[in-house]
């Protein structure tokens, strides 16, 4: 080549812009996508605010009737969700090849026409003096003061120490269904059965014959309903969670006049140890008027009922990892139709918990909708009876329709889409989140790589605000017990649970779905979306490291 043209070729050369070298572009190449570019592509765009109000509005419809457990309003929720589901190709997960895990439920109620309590010989009156427990019983005995009915040998507590209670009443001072002032579920260590037992399986180890519960303050001011429940509409239990009625010592609830009349001669009143009970002081167990007998007669019918877990699965791709579940929860159900306010009588439930139900719903359809497939199997679980004491959850975990062993963690939806708006002056929206705020419990409280996953999705994606106020085992307002993702962590799987904050319509009829923040709704649910994307993904499940994991896998 001539001289010239040699010259010329190397000025154009240096002329041009430079071109990768091959390492350059080899690195290129391995890098990976932005992060949004990665969430269109997984099919987080597909979850919009107009799709999710769409499904919100007929959720929290008032044909739903408030969505109580059971329900015909629930129902057909569950119908609705099932339906979506088969078209949206998700695999059935249920019982027999369909949707639901069908639960079981048994209502008790009392027939007031033969039921009968006496003192000393003397008719007390039925829904003012006592509360028979809708277990059917015939009894006459003696009575001793159990102290609050509880062994507890963390704390030192056994309610029949000095004291004989065999073929015995036995009066106890204890709410219904919980635990006694100064208790927390962290001091019921060991075995229960041996280390710890509540009053009802203590005093039937101890021979007691009958129950007579003093309920807390707050049952005792909501007596009337709670009488009205109880003896009119019955006592409404997951049948499977129910001991043998042969091992159920039958009682009643006593009222403050009751009390007053079983502790008059005894050593203390009655009004003295209900006050000490409510301080959470510890109450010395004793030995009653032997000359005091307490008969009652409760005759009981059961009606059987049932409602249902939703249940489906949308398979991952990996041939090993898709033998593993990320899974996701929401509880579908509400508390129905109470008390009027303001003439309205249905407690639609948007947020609590409509926000939760439609945002998997949308997370579905947009995994059924994305180009590609996570690698682990994503578990959705639609929980029944949350609202009645974490029902379907427990009896999912409980009766699970795939292995446990194999769910690598547990993400929980509970209210997620209201927000505070700037100048709400309202005291009880003072603890509501911000619209662009989410609260975020548990991820740091069992696993390390858990919350530190939670936390670098969100912050390399859309951001949010997490407030980890909540995120503590001690929080007074105990979050972290009370709502479905506890079932998962008694089962020792890490959890994390997204929640937006109690406010001013927090199981009131003003749920509704036109005071959502459907924005906010699309931001929380997005985000979950590229969480379980990651978790779904990683080679290894997270760690489970921290002493919470003990103290809640029981």
């Amino acid at each position: 080549m001539p001289k010239l043209l040699i010259t010329l070729a190397l000025t154009l050369v240096l002329l041009l812009p430079f071109p990768a070298t091959l390492g350059q572009r080899r690195t290129e190449r391995a890098q990976a996508p932005t992060t949004a570019s990665l969430a269109s592509k997984r099919g987080a765009d597909l979850i919009t605010a107009a799709q999710l109000t769409d499904y919100l509005y007929f959720i929290a419809a008032d044909e739903m009737e408030g969505r109580d457990t059971p329900s015909r309003g629930l129902d057909i929720t569950a119908r609705f969700l099932a339906l979506k589901l088969s078209r949206l190709g998700l695999r059935p997960a249920g019982d027999d090849g369909t949707y639901f895990q069908k639960i079981v439920l048994r209502r008790d109620s009392i027939d007031a026409t033969k039921t009968k309590v006496q003192l000393n010989n003397q008719n007390l009156t039925l829904g003012e003096d006592y509360i028979p427990l809708a277990r059917p019983a015939d009894v006459a005995a003696p009575l001793v003061f159990a102290g609050n009915g509880w062994l507890i040998k963390s704390k030192e507590i056994d309610s029949y120490k000095g004291i004989d209670a065999n073929g015995k009443i036995a009066v106890v001072f204890s709410p219904l269904g919980g635990l006694p002032r100064g208790i927390r579920r962290a001091d019921l260590t060991g075995e229960p059965g041996i280390d710890w037992m509540d009053p009802g399986d203590y005093a039937k180890k101890q021979g007691v014959v009958g129950l007579v519960m003093v309920p807390d303050f707050w049952f005792l001011a909501n007596w009337n309903s709670n009488r009205q429940r109880i003896t009119e509409r019955g006592a409404l239990v997951v049948d499977k969670f129910q001991p043998p009625s042969a091992s159920r010592v039958p009682g009643i609830v006593a009222s403050p006049r009751l009390t007053t009349l079983l502790f008059q001669g005894e050593p203390q009143n009655g009004a003295t140890l209900f006050e000490a009970a409510v301080k959470g002081e510890l109450l010395s167990s004793f030995e009653m008027n032997p000359t005091k007998k307490l008969s009652f007669s409760v005759a009981a019918k059961t009606e059987p009922l049932t409602t249902q877990n939703v249940i489906a699965i949308f398979e991952g791709s990996d041939p090993v990892l898709k033998n593993e579940y990320v899974a996701l929860g929401a509880h579908y159900d509400h508390v129905g139709i109470g008390a009027p306010v303001n003439g309205d009588s249905i407690y639609n439930g948007a947020d609590d918990n409509g926000s939760g139900t439609t945002a998997l719903l949308a997370i579905a359809e947009a995994l059924a909708g994305s180009s590609v497939r996570p690698k682990r199997s994503i578990i959705f679980v639609w929980h029944t009876g949350e609202e009645k004491g974490l029902w379907g959850s427990r009896y999912f975990t409980e009766n699970p329709t795939v292995p446990l062993e194999r769910i690598v963690a547990h993400i929980n939806l509970d209210m997620i889409g209201r927000s505070k708006q700037e100048g709400d002056t309202n005291p009880r929206n003072r603890q509501l989140s911000g619209p662009h705020e989410i609260y975020v419990i548990g991820s740091r409280m069992m696993s390390t790589e858990l919350g530190e996953l939670t936390a670098s999705v969100n912050k390399s994606y859309l951001n949010l605000s997490y407030n980890y106020r909540y995120d503590d085992p001690n929080d007074p307002e105990r979050f972290f017990f009370r709502s479905d993702h506890y079932n998962y962590a008694r089962k020792g799987i890490p959890i994390v649970f997204f929640f937006d904050g109690v406010h001013e319509d927090y199981h009131r009829p003003g749920d509704t779905a036109d005071k959502i923040d459907y924005q906010k709704l699309e931001k929380v649910t997005r985000t979950v979306y590229m969480t379980m994307w990651e978790l779904a993904d990683r080679p290894s499940r997270p760690k489970v490291d921290k002493p919470l994991a003990a103290e809640v896998a029981r």
